[in-house]
């Protein structure tokens, strides 16, 4: 058996402390190619084992977190991890970068390419722009190529990835007026964060509720559309007319989206409603599924008479997408599930570190759903 001295890549996890790291170590535990040798975390967990903080690590991983400090992180890892409240990553990538470290980034900083953009929606100033260039969205089944080339990673949002994944395979075959998307997407309480204590966040208040937030403005909706966007191969379909909806004919591309709260620790259910540029059965419509992900290691495209359940992907890095067509107002439904913290966040960042390394994209993934 290979030992732990014997892996090539030594990563960190920056913001160690979180759902998100504390899910990034369980993952590297058990692959063959990484070996996690540096967490950080402020304050009064720094000096603490990321055991102590997440006794279910116990025997795991038992690394102490440490105050980050670039050259001392730079001389440990060839990969960092980063897993900070927005904005954080701002100054810090920069120093990883300039130190030959590849990063990538589980937080917002880099996923929209317009500077404009983040600092409407995240109300940040981005003191970075510059690197942006530099940044590739890690959405594996769409920008595969460029993310094995990349040195920066903007991992996707956990709602952005379900709904992306739903959504991109029908803009991409021009099968969807763009102007009409509606996604509505219910996550449980893991996607608010470990530190998110605040009033309606308490089990009394969540348990037996289930409610909308952030409606209108929830700051995923502009990663939605960036991503749908990059899902555009051609502005005309194959008979040379205008798609309705397509922004070519000056129509804005903008989706609706409204977000929910599940009183569940993790999963996200999102079902997204588009009406159909022609007439279309539900037969073909995963077929359009199928023709994109039949070969994609971690979607899984369900039976036309089956959609999926959060049930049947939590604890794994699968994405399962089921469609069916609503003949009578010739609308198309796709619905999608993951678990907000392996496909949403750890497990596809490690599975972009894997692309990244030249690594099998499935190593450290291969971990079945949880059921019950």
């Amino acid at each position: 058996m290979e030992s732990m001295s014997e892996r090539n890549l030594r990563v960190g996890i920056i913001g160690a402390s979180g759902y998100g790291g504390a899910e990034l170590a369980r993952l590297l535990a058990t692959h063959a190619r990484a070996e996690l040798v540096a967490a950080t975390a402020s304050g009064e967990r720094a000096g603490q084992k990321l055991s102590d903080l997440f006794p279910s690590l116990r025997g795991v991983c038992d690394i102490a977190c440490e105050e980050f400090e670039a050259d001392t992180f730079a001389a440990k890892c060839g990969l960092a991890f980063l897993a900070l409240p927005h904005g954080k990553a701002l100054t810090i990538v920069p120093q990883l970068l300039e130190r030959g470290v590849k990063v990538i980034d589980l937080g917002a900083d880099f996923r929209l390419r317009d500077v404009a953009e983040y600092q409407t929606w995240y109300k940040l100033e981005h003191s970075a722009p510059e690197i942006l260039a530099q940044a590739i969205y890690g959405l594996p089944e769409w920008n595969r190529a460029s993310i094995k080339s990349a040195k920066l990673v903007a991992n996707p949002g956990c709602y952005p990835t379900s709904a992306i994944l739903a959504l991109a395979p029908f803009v991409d075959h021009a099968a969807i007026e763009l102007n009409s998307i509606i996604v509505d997407a219910a996550s449980g309480t893991s996607g608010a964060g470990r530190s998110s204590f605040g009033i309606g966040m308490h089990f009394p208040e969540l348990h037996g509720d289930f409610k909308a937030y952030n409606v209108g403005a929830h700051r995923h909706t502009p990663e939605i559309e960036q991503g749908l966007r990059d899902a555009i191969k051609s502005i005309r379909p194959s008979d040379g007319s205008t798609v309705s909806g397509h922004p070519e004919n000056g129509r804005t591309f903008a989706i609706s989206f409204t977000a929910h709260l599940l009183p569940i620790a993790r999963g996200i259910l999102s079902t997204c409603y588009a009406n159909l540029v022609n007439e279309m059965t539900a037969e073909t419509a995963r077929e359009i599924l199928f023709h994109h992900y039949n070969n994609e290691p971690f979607v899984r495209v369900c039976n036309v008479d089956e959609l999926p359940q959060i049930k049947h992907v939590a604890g794994s890095n699968f994405c399962d997408i089921g469609v069916k067509v609503d003949a009578r107002t010739n609308r198309l439904i796709v619905v999608s599930a993951i678990d907000n913290l392996i496909k949403g966040a750890a497990g596809q960042a490690v599975q972009n570190m894997n692309l990244m390394s030249g690594f099998d994209e499935t190593d450290g993934l291969k971990l079945a759903p949880l059921f019950p």
